[in-house]
């Protein structure tokens, strides 16, 4: 029989969906399942995004430009520049989802065998990104303690070598939920300029900060223009996941000549969730303060309910809608697989994703999971009862 490659082998699974066998087969026992497990958002796409399809008269469904439709481009421009980030419609390429604009960004800035240094834990696709790219991660961790910080830039230094090509950075961090500071950002482009290198900075969550903190992009910073590359999506700023709709963003017109070869080899972008994604940008504000209010609402609920739960530790985010706990547990993987397979309460489980594979470090996370707060109020009340009630069952059992 042929052999898979070594690439295919090595390829990791999703921490996120890899557990969903597990709850198809609960699913059929007839079992309810909160799922905290993925960042599915429960907010409604705004009408108009939707309207935009369904009122289009297009006759023949074509291609766009590879780079996306200008007019979209030049909308999505004016949407950066609001927030006095200086992007053009040039410095943009449309890709499918922000996941083809991280391996657009892999692909022209990395040669197999080259590293890039990614705080963790981090984004678990980043592993397979890397993997596909033949790129080796390099991590420096972050801790539960301060709510994942910024490591030490001096631990950032010692990792950089002449295999170094580019820090990769989730900013808000998912799955932290962490919202770097001003003056964090501000560190690693001091770092990169001193070393040469590229920082790839996936915003993808940008619109999502709470209590009055402000998001700061890595595009913000003049004297980093030839050296940022931004990572954007519709995903969940517009809750469009379906939609599969990102972009890559970049100053450096280099790096954009490249990334359009990966461009152009798919051909284009899909061409009705780039019309519902360009009538998303005329959402009013008032839809995001809605959606911030709602979010800060869940998110405290779920802080609060799980500070509560005795031996559970869980980090505060600032953005996004994701936050770590710690369960005291050895294995959360195990506790994953036991909620699904052999747990309920009144015919009702929940599903987490184990942490562990958002961290490149081996055996590192074993007792974390993600929560994604993307429930509503009764829906996550709910849970927040069944994991203390599990967490009591599983370590009687173990």
């Amino acid at each position: 029989m042929p052999k898979i490659s070594n690439k295919g082998l090595e390829m990791p699974e999703s921490p996120i969906r890899k557990l969903v066998p597990f709850a198809e087969a609960a699913t059929k026992k007839g079992r309810k399942i909160y799922q905290l497990n993925i960042g599915q958002p429960d907010i409604k796409t705004p009408e108009g995004a939707l309207d935009a399809v369904r009122n289009h008269d297009i006759e023949v469904l074509s291609y766009s430009h590879s780079a996306g439709f200008e007019g979209y481009r030049e909308k999505l421009a004016q949407y950066y520049q609001k927030s006095s980030l200086p992007v053009e419609k040039d410095d943009i390429i449309i890709t499918t989802g922000g996941s083809e604009a991280l391996l657009f960004a892999m692909g022209s800035i990395t040669d197999p065998g080259d590293e890039v240094i990614i705080p963790e834990p981090f984004y678990a696709n980043y592993n397979g990104f890397a993997t596909a790219s033949g790129v080796k991660i390099k991590p420096i961790q972050s801790s539960i303690e301060n709510n994942f910080a910024l490591p030490p830039i001096s631990e950032f230094e010692k990792l950089i070598s002449e295999k170094t090509k580019a820090i990769i950075l989730c900013n808000p961090g998912n799955p932290t939920g962490y919202l770097y500071t001003k003056e964090e950002v501000k560190q690693l482009a001091d770092l990169a300029l001193k070393h040469d290198l590229f920082i790839v900075s996936d915003e993808v969550y940008r619109e999502f900060a709470y209590e009055g903190a402000v998001h700061h992009s890595i595009m913000s910073i003049p004297e980093l223009s030839e050296n940022a590359i931004m990572v954007d999506s519709v995903s969940k700023r517009y809750s469009m996941c379906g939609a599969r709709i990102g972009c890559l963003v970049s100053k450096n017109k280099e790096v954009m000549a490249t990334a359009m070869k990966f461009a152009q080899a798919r051909l284009s972008p899909p061409t009705f969730a780039q019309i519902a994604s360009e009538a998303a940008l005329d959402t009013p504000q008032s839809y995001f303060d809605d959606v911030i209010e709602q979010y800060t609402y869940r998110r405290n609920l779920l802080v609060d309910g799980l500070e509560k739960i005795e031996g559970v530790k869980v980090a505060k985010p600032k953005g996004a809608f994701y936050c770590i706990a710690e369960l005291p547990v050895e294995d959360a993987d195990d506790f994953a697989k036991w909620l699904l397979e052999s747990f309920e309460d009144d015919n009702e489980t929940i599903m987490v994703a184990p942490a562990a594979g958002f961290y490149s470090t081996p055996n590192t996370g074993m007792n974390q999971v993600r929560i994604a707060y993307v429930l509503k109020k009764e829906d996550l009340e709910r849970a927040i009862v069944i994991l203390e009630k599990a967490l009591k069952q599983y370590n009687q059992q173990n």
